[in-house]
């Protein structure tokens, strides 16, 4: 059920998004742990069509929040005002109030307005007014943020960036793909038309399904064995957290249940770790005046961890 699932969502985005399977299969992983995505990159990659597609394809509720400077906290979580008919207090719910939020450009807004979605994002819940409120699900928050050098965004802050399960990249298209987009939206918008494919009810039961899938004792060593080799690496200042192993476990298994497989291998693992890990570390000075980056290190400590092998 969860890979058919899986292939009517691709189909769908597919109509929109032009290549790309790599990341939409990522976003369908983050769907299936009920985390969250950080889309990186450059303007007019298709960053934001990408997120309205992924939600469309969802039979679910949608908010987009267009993330600016003057942005407070209220406009995300909600506010409490005076009813003057009710001559009472009354709620009125922010778009983080969704299952499937789009949080554009969100390093355009101020650490504080930044900081409204930690508990969102971690606990699913808000509280405003000291009253907490539950979110529905699932609940999936997709940022869009553009590269930190560029003029005006601010940088998010490493509690927020680590809320994050994975951090992607869509980069630029081929030429074969960026002539096959001038066709595609020669006339009209294919976003326009797309229609859900997968209800919410059967998103949360495939999501039950994939905490199911297997993960063998030497399998389940070599997930815990990364994130501790980043901690004791001479070129990294911070290591992956207890969390980033547990995000790992999880979203090998989506993958391994996205694939049609009820049981997770080693490459589900080595394929996830760039997504899942990189952005959880940081690179000591005298390594960055050197021009190493993340991802050259975290390339070499997966290919130096002993990789399990079946017994005869």
């Amino acid at each position: 059920m969860i890979h058919r699932m899986a292939e009517q969502v691709k189909e769908n985005v597919g109509k929109v998004i032009v290549g790309k399977e790599e990341v939409i299969e990522l976003v369908l992983v983050a769907l299936l742990c009920e985390g969250h995505v950080l889309i990186e990159d450059v303007p007019g990659i298709g960053k934001t069509t990408l997120a309205k597609a992924v939600a469309r394809s969802l039979d679910c509720s949608f908010r987009r929040i267009q993330f600016t400077p003057d942005l407070l906290p209220s406009d995300v979580t909600g506010v409490s005002f005076f009813n003057q008919k009710r001559e009472d207090f009354e709620f009125r719910p922010g778009p983080i109030m969704a299952q499937v939020v789009l949080a554009d450009e969100i390093n355009r807004a101020t650490p504080r307005t930044q900081s409204a979605l930690l508990e969102a994002m971690q606990e699913q819940q808000v509280t405003v007014d000291g009253v907490t409120r539950h979110l529905p699900r699932p609940f999936l928050v997709l940022a869009t943020q553009n590269p930190i050098e560029l003029e005006g965004t601010f940088p998010l802050p490493e509690a927020q960036v680590d809320r994050f399960l994975l951090k992607i990249k869509l980069g630029y298209p081929t030429e074969e793909e960026e002539e096959e987009i001038l066709l595609r939206f020669r006339t009209e918008d294919p976003l326009e038309m797309l229609e859900p494919v997968v209800s919410s009810g059967d998103l949360l039961e495939v999501i039950a399904q994939s905490r199911r899938i297997r993960v063998e004792a030497s399998v389940r060593r070599y997930i815990v064995s990364i994130p501790r080799a980043t901690r004791e690496h001479e070129f990294l200042e911070l290591g992956a957290s207890p969390r980033g192993t547990l995000f790992l476990y999880r979203t090998s298994q989506a993958l391994a249940a996205l694939r049609g497989r009820d049981y997770v291998i080693p490459d589900d693992v080595k394929y996830l770790a760039p997504h899942v890990l990189g952005h959880r570390l940081i690179v000591s000075p005298q390594t960055r005046l050197r021009g190493r980056s993340v991802e050259d290190i975290l390339r070499e400590i997966v290919e130096e961890v002993p990789v399990p092998v079946e017994e005869a």
